[in-house]
């Protein structure tokens, strides 16, 4: 079979553009790039310039997302970026026609359907432009099957034009992660084994401020025993989450806020030593920390609306991420059932050895292939 020439947007892992913050699109990037060559690609790396920065991973494109988009706004059509590839695959909204054909990875609709949970900054114009793209691609991969109708709906994409690819963890995150390693990040973060962990960026959908009140009412002895221990980055209206966080922790409360890890290792070993996931997000294209969890052996709490239920397959426990009482029974069920914690610990990592970064790679190279055979 012959290797693909596949051009990938990186704008999402480039450092000069992302400051070095990489979200989840970002890992899903970053493992095509790693995990395409495996999968009968030749992967050349673009990332959309920016002001004066330079590009540090792969090549700078001949012009800026907003001067392409404007030139494709005046000549409807007729304006085509060049990519000597045989397709480019951009892993965001950053769409343009192409000299071949491009195939789009569109998350979710979430500044669309739900615009009240996204930062309203050029919210308006940055949803005309996000529709407008998505209409370009020649075929779009959704990350869940519960993506694809609101694709459909709010981006005006054609059903037939859809492919599901799950997103995926790394195969490293099926084997433990070496014990004096996991002991020194737990220690130099002041972080005892069996916590409860919230992962993701503090925004209002990630429902981190349910999680902490959840927490906060589990009986005294769990609290002191279990810290709750959230991961992630202050984000879109987060304020209110931050007062509570620093009520509670002078209050004498065992709540550690981490803002920031140093690299995927130190991240691996935070989820080795937690308890139990707690991740009742509102809303999620997919939900990556769910399954990082589960690789590492780590029982969960999610949510049973959006994606969530799909990606855990009955390997979470799912509750109504609006309801405080059920988020706390479901923490305290999986800490203190030793049987149903052992169920969800073996569903959880064979769940995760079927959604591996090897699978989406080869995957999403199975689709370039029917796109090009059209």
């Amino acid at each position: 079979m012959n290797r693909l020439r596949v051009g990938l947007g990186t704008t999402t892992i480039e450092p000069g553009l992302t400051g070095g913050q990489i979200d989840g699109i970002g890992v899903y990037t970053r493992a095509l790039l790693s995990h395409l060559p495996q999968a009968g690609c030749n992967v050349a790396p673009y990332s959309w310039p920016a002001g004066a920065g330079t590009v540090s991973i792969g090549q700078a494109l001949p012009q800026s997302f907003a001067r392409a988009s404007l030139a494709d706004l005046a000549m409807p059509g007729a304006h085509r970026v060049h990519m000597p590839a045989d397709l480019f695959h951009a892993t965001d909204y950053r769409i343009v026609r192409m000299d071949c054909p491009v195939v789009a990875t569109l998350h979710d609709a979430l500044p669309i359907k739900y615009p009240a949970w996204c930062n309203p900054r050029m919210r308006r114009l940055k949803n005309w432009l996000q529709r407008k793209a998505a209409q370009k691609a020649d075929h779009v991969i959704a990350v869940s099957h519960f993506a694809v109708a609101e694709l459909v709906e709010c981006f005006g994409v054609d059903e037939r034009r859809v492919s599901v690819v799950h997103n995926g963890v790394d195969e490293a995150w099926l084997g433990a992660p070496d014990a004096q390693d996991v002991a020194a990040t737990l220690s130099a973060h002041g972080l005892r084994p069996g916590y409860f962990l919230s992962v993701g960026t503090l925004q209002p959908r990630k429902n981190v401020e349910r999680v902490l009140g959840a927490w906060l009412a589990l009986p005294a002895p769990e609290r002191a025993e279990r810290a709750l221990v959230i991961v992630g980055a202050a984000g879109w209206r987060c304020d209110t989450l931050l007062r509570r966080i620093e009520a509670a922790r002078a209050e004498g409360e065992n709540v550690v806020w981490l803002k920031g890890l140093a690299g995927e290792q130190a991240l691996r070993h935070v989820y080795a030593g937690a308890g139990v996931l707690v991740f009742p997000s509102l809303y999620e294209g997919f939900g990556i920390p769910l399954l990082e969890a589960f690789a590492s052996g780590v029982p969960a709490v999610t949510s049973n609306v959006s994606s969530l239920p799909e990606v855990s397959a009955g390997a979470a426990l799912e509750v109504d991420p609006l309801d405080e009482g059920a988020i706390g029974a479901a923490m305290l069920a999986l800490v203190r059932d030793g049987a149903l914690r052992a169920r969800c610990i073996a569903a959880g990592r064979a769940r995760a050895a079927a959604l591996t970064w090897r699978a989406t790679a080869q995957a999403t190279a199975a689709v370039y292939r029917q796109v090009l055979a059209q």
